[in-house]
């Protein structure tokens, strides 16, 4: 990759240069510099040019070299840019010395993944958690981050609005640790709250069926077209819970939880999570453990996989040590190969939807393949149900009319002393309702 220039064509946003080290052992540096790209262009700054040098080890001192770190200011200077980003995470020492080498606004990969978080964030939640991992890693780095996060977005003022941002600035060491002691409290009782539902959903005997995946796979997308399919001639409920679909890194932050009813009875929980990108930032990954952990709770994955990017496998091992790192690796696994269309031609030849074994190629986007897709999922959760004979007495009513919401009843006989039923049960259903079965 050679350094590279873009003409100013949107003066509204924040310029800034991106600067990047390839190490001998950097096999994926071209997908990382791209993929920073378009971390800065989702936290709608205008890239203006791009600084890369090869060497075999980390400066410790600057990063990159010291003749480089004067062409990346040269090269600021020319292209009207008020900030530079590098590609990895900075030491304390390494930022405080660009910053004074540079004179200008730094940021590394992390802290601009944290501005995007802190952006999107909708629900308190989110904004408390988002706010806890950037106050940890401010805590070592405050001096050379003062002027990243103080600075005002140019002569529009475009990123000028900084909430979060701001309010870090305001805090000096001892007034950051206060906070986040009661920040952890406060997220300490919303975990117990998030358990809490949990374990509601899970008495229900609903399966849940958690989306997850790389950023931008295509996962709220999906979850909009399985909400028409499945309440159809309910448009207006349907809207109502659909997500923001949008192709944009990181486009959605919080877990989205919707019920999916189907034919003869048969219903299901699908949840959406926060996508995945290589090079998460740890602070992160912990702060939104609660949040992610949904996932160790699910019945079934569904791992959509951008088919059309060409680092669509770096993508899906990623996505999977993440799994592997949340507890949920054993969980059994739906491989969506999704955005079909985009691509100039099928791999094999052969025309999608296409399923193979455990996989299924489709076009969510276009609302292709999402009966075959259904079709798998209910395959998956229900597949194993028998019949039961079961008999309600009417003091158990109750049970009754739960076992009408939860599955599909075959027939129904009342009787003096109660009620008889034939049900297709699950093994979690069977064990549910044991007292109950004749």
């Amino acid at each position: 990759m050679t350094e590279v220039f873009h003409e100013d064509l949107e003066g509204s946003k924040e310029k800034a240069v991106l600067a990047g080290l390839c190490l001998p052992t950097d096999e994926d540096f071209d997908h990382s510099m791209e993929e920073l790209e378009e971390l800065a262009k989702a936290c709608d700054m205008e890239v203006t040019g791009i600084a890369v040098q090869r060497m075999p080890a980390v400066n410790k001192a600057l990063y990159v070299g010291k003749g480089k770190v004067e062409q990346i200011r040269q090269l600021a200077e020319e292209s009207g840019a008020v900030l530079v980003i590098f590609d990895k995470t900075l030491t304390p020492m390494q930022l405080r010395n660009l910053q004074k080498e540079l004179g200008l606004a730094v940021m590394d990969r992390t802290t601009l993944i944290l501005e995007i978080f802190s952006k999107r964030a909708g629900t308190r939640e989110a904004k408390l958690q988002v706010e806890t991992a950037s106050l940890k890693y401010m805590l070592p780095r405050l001096v050379g981050l003062h002027e990243a996060l103080s600075r005002q977005g140019g002569a529009s003022g475009s990123m000028s609005n900084r909430g979060a941002g701001e309010k870090k600035l305001e805090l000096d060491r001892r007034h950051i640790e206060a906070r986040l002691l009661s920040l952890e409290k406060e997220l300490a009782k919303m975990e117990k709250d998030r358990e809490s539902m949990r374990k509601r959903r899970q008495k229900s005997v609903l399966p849940l069926v958690s989306l997850v995946g790389y950023t931008n796979a295509g996962k709220s997308t999906l979850m909009n077209r399985l909400l028409e399919r499945y309440n159809k001639g309910d448009e207006k409920n349907t809207i109502a819970k659909q997500v923001l679909e949008k192709d944009m890194l990181f486009a959605t932050l919080e877990t989205s939880v919707r019920r999916m009813e189907g034919e003869g009875g048969r219903q299901f929980l699908l949840s959406d999570t926060v996508g995945f990108i290589n090079d998460l930032p740890h602070a992160l990954i912990k702060a939104f453990r609660s949040t992610l952990e949904e996932v160790r709770y699910a019945d079934l994955l569904l791992h959509v996989v951008d088919r059309s990017d060409p680092y669509y496998r770096e993508h899906m091992q990623v996505t999977r040590q993440t799994i592997e790192e949340l507890g949920a690796g054993k969980i059994p696994e739906i491989c969506v190969f999704n955005k079909m269309d985009l691509l100039s031609e099928s791999p094999d030849g052969e025309d999608y939807p296409k399923i193979v074994g455990n996989q299924i190629y489709m076009a969510a986007g276009c609302g292709i393949g999402l009966e075959e897709l259904a079709a798998l999922i209910e395959a998956a959760l229900f597949g194993n149900r028998k019949e039961y004979a079961l008999f309600f007495p009417y003091a158990a009513g109750g049970a009754f009319s739960k076992l009408q919401e939860e599955t599909e009843i075959l027939s129904t006989s009342y009787e003096e002393e109660g009620i008889r039923v034939k049900a297709a049960l699950d093994n979690r259903m069977a064990g549910k309702y044991r007292e109950y079965i004749i």
